[in-house]
């Protein structure tokens, strides 16, 4: 089975978009996510052009700032503590990575939690470690969102995560263990010894280390589930995943593609972050 991530991630599009043009009026706007770019990194370009799109299919208005590579690290600081202070603003994504000589986590603290729609502030990583009401991470979440999509529980099975970055590795492994999800976790990481075996235990694998086609048949227990996060340019050029796809696909009983997996459900848990962030203001 093929964890279409792609058509997962129009239908949530289509639900929000319904939600936000029924409850728009108590509130008098849609929501609002600002959105922070700084320097001319092509790629970062390139993702937020798509983000802004999905916000705007989902009824998400976007204001856009584009900051200069050189800005000084307190100014950047600054202008996200402005964003905070503003009530017309319910979320705000800085782009990363940010150009060399800024410090990311400083700027990402600098956003208020309950603005925070990417969910890495050292708050909302402190409230999924503990199990607390928070937003979360996108990927993980989006993660979790396509399985549910397709009915595929991880309660009482053994979820092997390779990757331990706090983008996806270590949040989806605490989400995963978490009650509710309640899957047996085992985080790798590059000093895992005996990689291999490890994997072949999972009954949902989880890559998110950033190596091309790295996950192979021999690592995959038959009948299990593959979850690949990793965007990579391979040796021939074309865009693949942590997972070699074509001699894991026909051993899992369900994986994700690249692209088209995880990549759209990523940016669709952003819209929900966004609406939920909105939704305080319909009480």
């Amino acid at each position: 089975m093929i964890l279409d991530g792609k058509a997962v991630a129009a239908s949530i599009r289509a639900d929000l978009r319904a939600y936000i043009s029924r409850e728009k009026d108590r509130v008098g706007r849609a929501p609002r996510l600002a959105v922070i770019l700084v320097g001319s990194d092509p790629a970062s370009q390139v993702y937020v052009r798509n983000k802004e799109h999905a916000c705007s299919d989902a009824g998400i208005d976007t204001a856009s700032y584009r900051k200069p590579a050189d800005i000084p690290q307190k100014e950047l600081e600054a202008f996200i503590a402005s964003l905070n202070a503003d009530p017309e603003i319910d979320g705000i994504l800085l782009q990363l990575p940010l150009p060399a000589g800024l410090d990311a986590q400083p700027c990402i603290d600098a956003i208020s939690p309950e603005k925070d729609v990417d969910g890495l502030t050292a708050v909302n990583q402190g409230r999924t470690a503990m199990g607390l009401p928070g937003l979360r991470p996108c990927t993980p979440a989006g993660i979790l969102a396509l399985m549910e999509r397709y009915g595929i529980s991880a309660s009482g099975r053994k979820a092997v995560v390779l990757g331990r970055s706090i983008l996806v590795g270590r949040p989806i492994a605490l989400m995963l263990g978490a009650k509710g999800y309640d899957a047996t976790v085992t985080m790798c990481h590059s000093r895992t010894p005996d990689l291999a075996s490890v994997c072949r235990e999972a009954d949902i694998l989880i890559a998110a280390i950033g190596r091309p086609r790295f996950v192979t048949a021999d690592m995959v227990k038959p009948g299990a589930v593959v979850i690949d996060v990793g965007i990579n340019r391979g040796e021939d050029g074309k865009l693949c995943g942590d997972v070699d796809f074509e001699s894991v696909a026909p051993l899992a009983s369900a994986i994700t593609p690249v692209p088209g997996g995880i990549g759209p459900m990523t940016i669709s848990q952003l819209l929900v972050n966004t609406t939920e962030a909105w939704k305080k203001k319909l009480v």
